[in-house]
């Protein structure tokens, strides 16, 4: 585990640079080709340039950014990108702080960033021979500074729902204190989960995986309770027989465990209980 972190007294600007990989899945069932079609459009709007662009204002708005350049663009057939390049706010740095605790909803917080950024990207995509569609959204927060973009990630689970959910966090780098002496973290931190609030906890099954000798911080969630009618795209589970209802929650849980566990099972394995 980390040890105690003092405060410490910069020989100049905190040239660490901390990154925020946050990927996040939604699974559904829509069992016809113009169901699948239907889906990837509304999933394509719901999650368009502009309202991604609108996110991730509101993640620069937390951590104290500002926002210097945004580019952004929807692709045909579907999926959207957005990129900010973010600057430091001119505070004071003892207004700062690096605590493990839940960012805000969204809250005004200050942060001391430079040379940063933050970018989203999105791939929606179906499986026309199960019916299972799955959408995904990668987001990177970078920032140089003091802050973490830990303080980010509540707000964010908030704002993208989501079935499966994978972080990294990693601390690059190293600053220098008045002595000469490099320091390669400047925050204490024991895992991402610190971050969360407690409905998120309450919701989701975790698991880490962490190196701390090399600041490296993995965390991944998916929803502990399965209910098929959130999965189901135009139908319902009441409309389905027995048969069919069982067919197709085998097909989701299954989709949601290779997910998690990033790999394909074999077919005789049983899912998480998910």
């Amino acid at each position: 585990m980390p040890h105690s972190l003092k405060k410490l007294k910069l020989e100049g600007f905190n040239n660490l640079t901390k990154t925020l990989s946050f990927n996040i899945y939604d699974v559904c069932y829509a069992d016809s080709a113009e169901q699948r079609a239907a889906y990837i459009e509304y999933i394509d709007e719901a999650y368009n340039a502009e309202r991604l662009t609108g996110i991730l204002t509101d993640v620069a708005e937390i951590i104290g950014a500002n926002i210097l350049n945004i580019a952004h663009q929807d692709y045909d057939p579907q999926g959207a990108s957005v990129t900010m390049l973010i600057s430091e706010e001119p505070i004071a740095a003892e207004l700062l702080s690096n605590t493990a605790s839940p960012g805000p909803l969204p809250d005004a917080v200050v942060a001391h960033l430079d040379k940063s950024h933050i970018t989203v990207h999105t791939y929606p995509e179906s499986n026309p021979q199960t019916g299972i569609s799955t959408f995904r959204a990668d987001i990177d927060v970078s920032t140089c500074g003091r802050i973490s973009p830990l303080r980010a990630l509540n707000y964010l689970i908030h704002a993208l729902e989501s079935d499966v959910v994978i972080m990294d966090y990693r601390v690059r780098g190293f600053t220098r204190d008045v002595r000469g002496r490099k320091h390669f973290i400047d925050h204490n931190i024991s895992s991402i989960q610190n971050y969360l609030s407690r409905d998120t906890k309450d919701r989701y099954q975790m698991v880490d995986v962490n190196v701390y000798q090399e600041n490296l911080f993995h965390t991944k969630m998916v929803l502990k309770h399965f209910r098929l009618d959130d999965y189901l795209f135009c139908i319902q589970a009441q409309d389905l027989g027995e048969r069919e209802h069982k067919r197709i929650q085998k097909l989701l849980r299954r989709e949601l465990t290779e997910i998690f566990y990033g790999r394909n099972l074999a077919r005789n394995l049983e899912y998480m209980g998910c």
